[in-house]
């Protein structure tokens, strides 16, 4: 495609605003050329390459002017011990529907989340008449697993693409975990806990008959990530997440600009970048 419009094959042609999109995934299917790429770029426009749907995500390229104000509030949050807590506090508030009482343990909170989970499973395992139902999931044999499960890991997978392709237009790490640690998707398994209850759960069990139920709960979920606007929802409870505090642009308000980069001093705070200090030496 040249670096302003798109094609579907035929005569018709599409003008891609890239000045105004922040975030363009490019499906199965799609080609771009380098001129293109090189427009996103300079227009500071995050390109995702995904699966149909948006449902995975298999590799993302970040502008050279993303900002890195959500990192920021990230990497301060995971770095202290009590804000993360405070962090994992939100994220069971999310889950529960609820408030949290102050000053449970982490312990407790992961009690009470296991707790709710397996109510859930027994509700929706007698709801579809499926006695003696376990969660499991064993790659090495996959044919052998029950239709729920295959479906459940199915949609779990899906559901971890698109929360990666919210975290990468965030300018976010997906490796800073505040619940989970030690692997590189840990802050993507963080935030996909708060939608499975709702979306990926329910869905596995109501395929419990079919022949091909993988397929069918990414074709499911990829119609429910449309119908719910389950993209901008997750970033919207990211950015809540991080900062609660925050207060979003009224619509048609125009963004804010962001300066390029600034130096950073522990006691003026950001100070501006691209002037020589070295006056400040002389004595």
């Amino acid at each position: 495609m040249r670096p302003d419009r798109a094609h579907d094959g035929t005569s018709s042609r599409v003008y891609l605003p890239v000045a105004a999109i922040s975030t363009l995934l490019l499906g199965p299917g799609t080609s771009a050329t380098q001129p293109a790429i090189a427009t996103c770029a300079r227009h500071n426009t995050t390109v995702l390459w995904t699966g149909s749907g948006g449902v995975r995500l298999y590799a993302g390229a970040h502008p050279p002017d993303l900002t890195t104000d959500w990192l920021e509030h990230q990497v301060r949050a995971w770095a202290d011990d009590e804000q993360r807590l405070t962090v994992v506090s939100r994220m069971y508030q999310h889950r529960f529907g609820t408030t949290v009482p102050p000053g449970p343990s982490l312990q407790h909170l992961r009690g009470l989340e296991g707790h709710r989970m397996k109510v859930l499973y027994q509700t929706l395992a007698d709801r579809h008449r499926l006695r003696g139902f376990r969660r499991n999931y064993d790659p090495t044999n996959w044919d052998q697993q029950n239709p729920v499960n295959q479906a459940l890991s199915a949609a779990n997978t899906a559901l971890y693409g698109t929360v990666h392709s919210s975290i990468l237009a965030l300018g976010c790490s997906p490796a800073l975990g505040f619940i989970h640690s030690g692997k590189q998707h840990s802050f993507v398994y963080d935030i996909a806990d708060l939608y499975k209850a709702k979306h990926t759960i329910p869905l596995a069990f109501s395929l419990h008959k079919e022949v091909n139920p993988d397929r069918e709960a990414r074709r499911r979920l990829r119609e429910n990530f449309r119908l719910y606007r389950l993209l901008p929802t997750i970033v919207t409870d990211i950015q809540r997440l991080l900062n609660p505090d925050i207060t979003f642009p009224e619509p048609g308000d125009e963004p804010e600009a962001n300066e390029l980069v600034h130096l950073w001093d522990p006691d003026l705070g950001p100070v501006e970048a691209g002037i020589n200090y070295a006056d400040e030496l002389e004595t």
